[in-house]
């Protein structure tokens, strides 16, 4: 796509760069600059008119990011980008979509609110969407979410001989039995009770007649790794020896991979939405083919 430039913040490379190779158009470069005093001044490579502009930039601890992403989006529109459209492979701000205390903020919806002046498009993977009906409910521009089933479904065939796809709570039943499907594996769920941020409780009934398989605990997010830590513990007890630990997102929050192992895992996996040692689950193609399906609705002219 003669007519698409992709820009990469910090850390996200890797991403940029396999978008770019799929759509067949450059990476330019992007340049931010903190002053003494915290300030941030960010440069784009160009020329820009007429382009329509990807920005890649995974959400993941965005604090720091949103306001060097905001600037280049609207730097870039300021140089004669006809569109910018975000590819965040992690959305952040999504967990809090409810008031669930007198008083607290419905970041979901403001985080949302915040972004969607500076873009014309969004495109991220697995979103945790529970209460949210879906990311056009917080954001007022076009969004494409596609899955990681298929990647997930295809590393588990390629790296574990007879697997059980084990979801570690009520809300996985549909995304392990998807992946259970493609691959003709079984899949069971765990029953989870959050008592405190860090300290859960997980209970798991599994067939006997799937005594022999090697479980996969599979689950959109990794932070505390508390469910994780659980759901590892309660298949051990079941007698299911050492399970291999999948997430989309790694996020890592108080937990490593170390932490996990000593725990009980065997193996811990995770795609490459959040850049970590222990991404092995590549999902740009799904995110390729949704930026290019998004693209070809945007206006062609500036």
């Amino acid at each position: 796509m003669k007519d698409v430039v992709v820009y990469s913040m910090p850390g996200d490379e890797s991403v940029a760069r396999s978008l770019a190779h799929a759509l067949a158009c450059p990476v330019q470069r992007l340049d931010i600059h903190r002053f003494p005093d915290g300030e941030q001044r960010v440069a784009l490579e160009g020329p820009l008119s007429g382009k329509a502009v990807v920005m890649v930039c995974s959400l993941h601890r965005p604090d720091a990011k949103i306001l060097p992403l905001i600037f280049a989006a609207d730097t870039a529109r300021d140089l004669g980008a006809r569109n910018v459209v975000l590819v965040a492979p992690y959305l952040c701000y999504l967990r809090q979509d409810a008031r669930f205390h007198p008083g607290e903020s419905v970041s979901a919806y403001s985080f949302g609110r915040l972004l969607s002046p500076h873009i014309d498009g969004l495109v991220t993977i697995e979103p945790h969407l529970h209460r949210l009906p879906s990311l056009s409910a917080a954001y007022a521009v076009p969004v494409r979410s596609p899955h990681a089933v298929a990647a997930t479904a295809a590393w588990i065939s390629a790296n574990v001989p007879n697997p059980l796809i084990v979801g570690p709570d009520d809300e996985s039943e549909a995304w392990v039995a998807q992946i259970g499907e493609r691959i003709g594996a079984p899949s069971v769920v765990a029953h989870k009770t959050r008592e405190a941020d860090a300290k859960v409780s997980v209970r798991l009934q599994v067939p006997a007649t799937f005594a022999k398989r090697t479980a996969v605990i599979v689950d959109d997010i990794l932070a505390s790794g508390q469910t994780m830590v659980a759901t590892v513990k309660a298949l051990i007890r079941a007698g299911f020896g050492n399970p291999v630990c999948i997430a989309v997102h790694g996020l890592f929050d108080g937990i490593s991979v170390d932490d996990l192992v000593a725990a009980g895992a065997s193996r811990v996996v995770t795609a490459n939405t959040v850049p970590h040692a222990s991404n092995a689950i590549d999902v740009t193609p799904a995110l390729a083919e949704a930026l290019h399906d998004l693209l070809d609705t945007l206006p062609k002219k500036p």
